[in-house]
């Protein structure tokens, strides 16, 4: 029997706890502000109904478990996440994973880039050893045969990066700040592709996803690193290690009802929000153990503009497990709703 399972990613906007300082320009959360945030998100995912969750923009863990108790499907669910380093200025938002399904393993963060990618960089006017968020890597048990690595990740944004003491009214310094925070992005591009490499050399044999914020298209420069787009390799056809945008390999996208968008900045509509998969979950692959039968967008609250929503929209990715991958699994279908 066929297997269903549902992956979402969501960037929640700014979970802080009330009274906590989380933004030089952005006042703390009152009380009040606090319990409508947490409720209007336990409302959220409990539309969006996914067996596993990834989310970003978290401040606090603890206040991610004050929405789940809120929730009517993920009270009881297995959580993973990692609050930020107070110690680091300035503070960034963390980022979690939730799921139905149990863990395969204990979870774990990459803080630093990877050695070879230090290596290679040389000396450089804009040092980076970090990522500006930590990546989590969580193995999630998808049935008691097959199991599947799912790296959770937030890339630096578009935001310009400015230095300190630098007039932020400058254009030409607007300029270089800009191209600071696109540097980042790069390197930290490159950095989630090398730690993924070794996760699939290592586990050459485990379907692997990456759900987050990559702050850009998919066609961006950035996010085909991370999938691994136009890399040499001896076989033009061979899948090897690269990565697939759910999105484009879906089997049921229908461009006449497509509203695949995630985030709304200046009056443009982006999908900078992605899950991305490895070969075992491609429809082309001989070997599939799965394929993607639908993306969804729940974007809807985006126009709205409440102050406890979110500026993202969640993607929401259906597989459908072949039979032999869900032959020993637990349980059937999850039944026919889909945001």
């Amino acid at each position: 029997m066929q297997q269903e399972i549902r992956f979402a990613t969501f960037n929640v906007c700014n979970l802080a706890l009330p009274g906590v300082s989380f933004y030089d320009n952005v006042p703390p959360y009152t009380p009040e502000e606090y319990e409508a945030k947490l409720n209007w998100l336990a409302r959220k995912i409990d539309e969006i109904d996914a067996d596993v969750i990834a989310f970003q923009e978290i401040f606090s863990q603890s206040a991610l478990r004050d929405v789940l108790v809120r929730t009517r499907h993920y009270r009881e669910a297995h959580h993973a996440g990692f609050d930020p380093d107070p110690a680091i200025e300035p503070l960034t938002p963390s980022v979690a994973l939730v799921s139905r399904l149990p863990f395969a393993a204990p979870p774990a963060s990459y803080h630093g880039l990877p050695p070879a990618v230090l290596a290679s960089l040389g000396p450089q006017s804009l040092p980076l050893t970090r990522f500006t968020r930590p990546l989590l890597h969580v193995p999630v048990q998808l049935t008691p045969e097959l199991k599947v690595n799912i790296l959770v990740v937030h890339l630096k944004s578009k935001r310009p990066d400015y230095l300190d003491g630098e007039d932020i009214l400058d254009p030409g310094l607007y300029d270089l700040a800009s191209l600071r925070s696109l540097y980042r992005r790069g390197i930290e591009a490159v950095g989630l592709r090398h730690v993924l490499d070794g996760l699939m050399r290592d586990d050459d044999h485990v379907p692997l996803m990456v759900m987050g914020d990559f702050n850009d298209i998919a066609e961006s420069v950035t996010t085909q690193l991370v999938m691994g787009v136009g890399r040499p390799q001896l076989d033009p056809e061979d899948f090897g290690l690269r990565l697939f945008d759910s999105y484009h390999i879906q089997e049921l996208r229908d461009f006449s009802r497509d509203v695949g968008y995630s985030h709304l900045h200046e009056g443009v509509f982006h999908t900078i929000d992605h899950v991305l998969v490895s070969k075992e979950f491609h429809p082309e692959w001989p070997e599939a153990l799965g394929t993607i039968s639908e993306v969804a967008y729940v974007n809807d609250h985006i126009h709205l503009h409440d102050p406890q929503a979110s500026d993202h929209g969640a993607v929401v990715v259906r597989l459908i497990l072949h039979d032999t991958a869900a032959s020993d699994a637990g349980t059937g279908p999850l039944g026919d709703a889909f945001p």
